[in-house]
């Protein structure tokens, strides 16, 4: 990773080390939301004759071909090791928290020293764990430590990190994998599973919704919103377009452009232009105006895809405008497998 300085901030921030607050950030929020849906499977896996399906979670992250080269079918004990403690997998648990306290320690000299004990704390933990310790009857209680952990990781972050472009790049960074994962949950719940058509297809549709809800931690806020009935436009509207819920993909967008724009002089650099239209492109996916008309079955799809994409550009410019990506590494910023340790 270069060590250039970030354009127009003097010799307050090295590109590495905006990097280092970047992915910290992505990948404790990448354990957060992987433990909460984690948690909902047992009522979100369910398919039409109320048998239990893993396999969606693996299709989420798509991981088919590095999970079934380790297990033989997606059950729930293969699948939970594979998300939860398997280290050959970057998407688990244990790796995202290994590689975000690998570089919290780049940023030892820019972070509090409660933001790295209590990374150091979580992170001896994980990695003290078995797979024998992931009885199916725990694995909720586990999911709920991993999450409190991360939150409080995030209260840490909120409290005592300076107000400088480390915060800046924490919030981008922990905000684009809020944004990324929000569509994904709404991609392999519509997609790959599809509506339901019979009466009791249409049930086990509307609890799939409900634990999606769940597992975005959105389902007491859609019930302010919508009191009763669970359709399916409404828990789109919510996820796509409500600027009140915190992982909605409008807010999400909403909030990039708040911190982008923080950036200050750092919009000196060669490749703001690029940055600041990935953005616009983005913001013009999700506008208030549109929140009315509820998406077409046939257009959902599609239409998170054009997020997806959106989010890669947007991503990629990032790369090259601040974290130190050259012109050629065109999707390294992106990759959902970097590891950025210092």
């Amino acid at each position: 990773m270069p060590s250039s300085l970030i354009a127009g901030l003097g010799n307050s921030l090295l590109a590495r080390f905006a990097s280092n607050a970047f992915w910290m950030a992505r990948y404790m929020e990448r354990a957060e939301n992987l433990a909460r849906l984690l948690d909902v499977n047992e009522t979100f896996a369910r398919d039409s004759q109320g048998v239990q399906d893993w396999l969606p979670i693996v299709q989420l992250h798509i991981d088919d071909e590095p999970f079934f080269k380790l297990y033989a079918q997606a059950d729930a004990p293969s699948v939970l090791e594979f998300y939860i403690l398997e280290r050959r997998n970057p998407n688990a648990i244990v790796s995202a928290v290994a590689v975000a306290r690998e570089n919290a320690r780049s940023l030892r000299h820019l972070i509090s020293t409660e933001l790295w004990l209590h990374l150091n704390m979580f992170h001896n933990r994980l990695m003290a764990m078995r797979p024998a310790d992931l009885a199916l009857e725990t694995v909720s209680e586990l999911c709920r430590t991993v999450k409190e952990d991360c939150q409080l990781h995030a209260g840490i972050a909120e409290g005592t990190l300076y107000r400088d472009q480390v915060w800046s790049f924490y919030r981008i960074g922990k905000t684009i994998e809020r944004l990324d994962q929000t569509t994904r949950l709404l991609d392999i719940k519509y997609h790959r599973l599809g509506p339901s058509s019979d009466k009791a297809g249409e049930l086990i549709d509307t609890a799939q919704w409900n634990a999606l809800l769940r597992s975005a931690a959105g389902y007491q806020a859609f019930r302010r919103v919508y009191p009763t009935g669970m359709r399916r436009e409404n828990v789109i509207r919510f996820f796509l377009y409500d600027r009140a819920f915190p992982r909605s993909v409008g807010l999400c967008v909403d909030e990039l452009g708040k911190e982008l724009d923080g950036l200050g002089r750092a919009k000196r650099a060669t490749g703001w232009p690029e940055v600041a239209m990935s953005h616009d492109a983005l913001r013009a996916l999700v506008r208030l105006d549109d929140a009315a008309a509820p998406v077409a079955e046939g257009d959902l799809h599609r239409h998170i895809d054009d997020i997806q994409l959106g989010l890669i550009r947007l991503t990629d410019a990032l790369g090259r405008a601040f974290l130190g990506a050259r012109p050629d590494d065109a999707e390294a910023t992106a990759s959902q497998d970097q590891v950025q340790a210092g």
